[in-house]
């Protein structure tokens, strides 16, 4: 038998992190308030690491837009493959450029990633775009915000992430 529904089951899945977060700094937090001595330091240690595993947990729980769109994206060893029907194909982290959100033909938000002349599209809804998330934190100065608030909407333009920084002599 279930008790919860299928809804609030992917609910709960999705912002698991950052409900583990905020337990444990609740009880770093307990612990602060009632006990002495070095548990009451360690507890301070305790309640910051889950106040930090709950802010990326919501970052997380943010960022993922769904699922049941087309396709699968699998991240290994820095290349992001994308296994669809129609439009699959891999691109590789250190040879990006660009990184964009924006409208597909029907205006739903696709991930745009481009190297060198080439372009991989990814649907926001494709299974397992969440593993993005930890393959594009490694790029510097990426714009997370402005993904998790791309990806969650339909963009009428697209909304640049993350772009190559040009190297040019002065």
């Amino acid at each position: 038998m279930n008790f919860i529904r299928p809804a609030a089951q992917e609910n709960l899945k999705r912002w698991r992190e950052a409900i583990i977060g905020a337990a444990v700094a609740l009880l770093g937090l307990y612990w602060l308030a009632t006990s002495f001595g070095l548990l009451r330091w360690l507890s301070v240690a305790v309640a910051a690491i889950g106040l930090a595993f709950c802010w990326a947990g919501i970052q997380r729980a943010r960022f993922r837009s769904g699922h049941g769109g087309l396709g699968v994206v699998q991240l290994d060893e820095r290349q992001i493959t994308y296994l669809a029907p129609v439009g699959g194909g891999f691109i590789s982290l250190d040879a990006l450029s660009r990184v964009e959100i924006g409208p597909d033909r029907s205006g739903l938000p696709v991930w745009r990633f481009r190297a060198f002349g080439e372009e991989l599209v990814i649907p926001t809804s494709a299974e397992g775009t969440e593993a993005l998330f930890d393959a594009l934190a490694v790029l510097k100065d990426i714009d997370m915000p402005a993904a998790i608030r791309a990806s969650g909407t339909r963009p009428d333009k697209p909304v640049v992430i993350w772009k190559k920084p040009s190297h040019r002599l002065h």
